[in-house]
């Protein structure tokens, strides 16, 4: 799937390029809602529950197309639990003008309810659970047994689970987690994400035994006669 790069001036602003959001009519909305579409045709023999979003390095738009394919996935009706993960360098807080003060580790912890940790957004059908205090074992967190529990309980309360989490080369947290998720995107940027780079996270992915839906090419500058979409199967 390719993003074409957008010059909107609002992005950036206290919405962090919520573009789905704020300009739901825009031609990069509709590009995120292909990519919902081929999530969800990637996946017909079995429900797609709980989704992971990571790349190979920072800086490659993950977060961001976390939070919109969240977006365009409460615009379709269904009940979204979008997921800080990232417990090293959380964003979400940032992205959806919250305080980042209790979140997931929290409820690792036990020392909160999914219930009593979730925020609500303005946007409808969407909750965030941010990542809470930063813990110094973060893939532990994410491998363990309170973490498998805490999966299975948010699947029973949302029709869909996306996880946002740490870029795959920087530190396994992704890997931990994606094997208990039942699909994985992975975002590359455009002339920033070496190939080697992609290659080598999609092999830890793939030991990991990912379930890798597809990869979305982001920020690519096509020309207005160019097709605007491409969704890559592994």
């Amino acid at each position: 799937m390719v993003l074409k790069k957008q010059k909107h001036k609002s992005l950036g602003q206290t919405k962090r390029k919520l573009i789905t959001d704020v300009d739901p009519k825009s031609p990069i909305s509709e590009q995120y809602r292909t990519i919902r579409t081929n999530i969800l045709f990637s996946a017909v023999d079995r429900d797609i529950q709980s989704l992971l979003i990571t790349s190979a390095g920072p800086g490659e738009g993950k977060s961001t197309t976390a939070a919109n394919l969240a977006i365009v996935f409460a615009q379709q009706g269904k009940d979204v639990l979008l997921v800080d993960a990232d417990m090293r360098k959380p964003t979400m807080h940032y992205t959806f003008n919250f305080t980042n003060t209790i979140g997931l580790t929290n409820v690792l912890a036990k020392q909160k309810s999914i219930s009593a940790a979730v925020k609500e957004t303005d946007i409808q059908n969407l909750s965030v659970l941010l990542s809470g205090p930063i813990p110094p074992n973060p893939a532990e967190l994410l491998g363990s047994r309170v973490m498998a529990e805490f999966l299975q309980e948010a699947c029973r309360l949302y029709d869909l689970v996306i996880f946002d989490t740490p870029p795959v080369l920087a530190v396994t947290d992704a890997q931990v987690l994606a094997n208990q998720c039942d699909g994985t995107v992975f975002v590359v940027n455009s002339g920033q994400t070496e190939v080697d780079s992609a290659v080598k996270a999609k092999e830890l992915l793939q030991a990991a035994k990912a379930k890798l839906l597809g990869v979305v090419l982001n920020n690519r500058k096509i020309k207005e006669t160019n097709h605007y979409y491409y969704y890559g199967n592994k």
